[in-house]
Formats: structure tokens, sequence, C-alpha cells
């Protein structure tokens, strides 16, 4: 999937279908003079579900699509029958979708299984017909009820992505080589900040053909949970991984300083996902060598760096230590999930 084509924000105006009309006929027969009143009922308004589908990724199919209208209900007839109801219009949203009111920034609903539907405008109510009307006083009533107008409302979808894994860190990290490398995702390297604008997934292949999924979240910069940079456009899609993996590049000025920027801006976005499980890795090791490396981790021993949590040195350019990463990664996976 090309970064052009991954859309995770879009604005949508719907309006559910009106009812219809009821009926003011009167029967009329050849020996029936006054057969009184069999106006039937007007149908339902069409409604705006909302349905998940596990087969979408983003939410590009809005891309030029943004106006969605249910059918209108049919007018009552004679002989007391309803008119049809209007037609539906089913919107399909990938699972992790959170659906806002546009207007007061309101959450409707979130789209979390396949399958899952949600009615967002129901349709007007049809019209009763005459024949309701009919009483001791009032015979041949020649009034029926008009059906009531649909609903209309703009909302905003908002994608969450779904992923098992979610890179964090700061932008040039490593985190899209990493996840080339891990999985056969394609996504834009190069060599300046802010490469990668929107979230990459990957699925990597572990042993014995089990999968995961993992996230290249785009870089994370200081004041970014105050919106700062792409701010909050990148952070809620941390919020549905179940594991965080901090991406550290070797060459850092001060490492443990590096991770701590990137806890705070966290906790200030959303305290609870300081609650994930997280990993650390040292990125673009293959710049060190063997005494350096020692060094440098007992260093950060002695310091008692990244708040005691484990952590690693790891190439994704001689794949050193990646197959380890794997296991770690698998483990506290499985772990979370118990």
């Amino acid at each position: 999937m090309t970064e052009g084509n991954f859309v995770d924000y879009t604005k949508i105006h719907l309006e559910s279908g009106r009812g219809g009309k009821g009926s003011t006929h009167l029967h009329r027969e050849k020996y029936v003079e006054k057969g009184g009143p069999d106006g039937g009922d007007g149908g339902r308004g069409g409604h705006i579900i909302l349905k998940g589908n596990k087969n979408l990724w983003t939410l590009y199919h809005f891309k030029f699509k943004r106006h969605f209208k249910a059918g209108a209900g049919g007018n009552g007839a004679k002989q007391r029958r309803t008119g049809e109801d209007g037609q539906d219009v089913t919107i399909e949203l990938p699972i992790g979708t959170v659906v806002k009111n546009a207007e007061t920034g309101q959450v409707i609903t979130e789209i979390l299984d396949d399958g899952q539907e949600f009615i967002i405008c129901e349709g007007g109510m049809g019209g009763r017909g005459n024949w309701h009307f009919k009483s001791s006083t009032n015979q041949t009533p020649r009034y029926a009820q008009p059906g009531t107008e649909g609903e209309e409302l703009d909302v905003i979808f908002e994608l969450k992505v779904l992923a098992d894994i979610g890179l964090v860190g700061f932008p040039n990290a490593g985190k899209s080589t990493l996840l080339s490398v891990l999985t056969s995702a394609k996504p834009k390297i190069a060599n300046y900040e802010f490469t990668t604008l929107k979230p990459n997934l990957g699925i990597v292949e572990y042993r014995d053909f089990k999968t995961f999924v993992i996230a290249d979240i785009p870089g994370i910069i200081e004041g970014a949970a105050e919106g700062k940079g792409i701010g909050h456009r990148f952070l809620r899609h941390i919020e549905r991984n179940s594991t965080l993996l901090f991406l550290i590049p070797a060459d850092a000025d001060d490492i443990n300083a590096e991770y701590d920027v990137l806890v705070n801006e966290l906790k200030k976005y959303n305290p609870e996902l300081l609650d994930k499980e997280r990993f650390i890795c040292i990125s673009k090791s293959d710049m060190l060598d063997d005494e350096l490396m020692t060094e440098m981790r007992e260093s950060l021993d002695d310091q008692g760096a990244f708040q005691g949590r484990p952590y690693m040195f790891i190439s994704s350019a001689t794949h050193y230590n990646l197959t380890e990463l794997k296991d770690q990664l698998w483990s506290m996976l499985n772990k979370s999930a118990e």
C-alpha cells in the first residue's frame, strides 16, 4: 500500500430517508357504496448503517465520496397496503474506526469487530393512513399523516490502526528500515526527518507459520502531545497497539534522555499508554564495534536506563539480533494476551 493511499481521517455527510406519506384512500367497490377509509401507512425511510469490515485497512474509499443519502419510504396505498421501506445505505469501515460528531467532537461509536453494525441515522417514520383515524363521529376521515423527516448528520471517521506492535521513536530513528526488513512492507525510506507521514503496516512471519502485525508510526517530536509536528494525527494510532517497541539510534546524543522524552509525550497525550508492554531497541548498532557496545551497555546499566525495562542492540542493515528481537516480541505478545 502506498503512503498516498493510506487515509486515516475524513469528514462525511449523512442523511437518512424521509418516511412515506399515509394514504387518504376511501374504499370503493361496485356494490359497496360507502366502504369507509382503507388508506395504508407510509413506509419508513432508509437507515444509514455503519458496518465493520476486517478486509479494509484505510478510509481511502471515502476519498471521492463523502455524501451518503438513504432512500425515502414509499407512500401508503388502498386496501391498507403499507408503502415500501426506503433503501438502507450500509457504509463499511475498517476495524478500529472511531466515529465522532463533526460539530461537537463527541464520540458516537467505535467499530471494533468484523460485521459489527450500528444505525447512525434512523430513517423517518412512515405516516399513518386514514383508516387509523376512523371513529364513531368521523367515519370517513379524509386526512392522513405525512412521513417524518430523516436525520442529517456530519460525522468524522478517525482510524486508529490495529496492530500488535507499534514502533515508537524520533524521526529518522530507523523505524521504516526495521519494518522493511522484518516484513514484506515497502515503506518510504530516506535519510531525512518525517520521511514517514502515514502509518505503515507489515506482517512479521514467525516460526511455525505464526504471524503478528507491526505498525511504523510517524516519528514523535518533543511537543507532539500538544499537536506540534503531526502531533495527534499519529499518537492516536499508538492507542490500539498492545505492545510498544521504542527505537533509539545508537548515535543519539543521550539515549536515556531520548527515551524519557518519548515516554513523556505518550504520558501527556494519554497516561493509559504507559500501561502497555514496552521494549527498547538501540538501532543502527552496526556503527558500534564490540568494545564500544560493551561500554555503552555498561553505561546504560549503571544509569538504570529505561526505568529498568529490557533493551536490545539491533541493526536492520546487518540483521544483527533481529531473530532474537522477533523471539522477544512474540514472547511479550503472548504474555500480554494471557
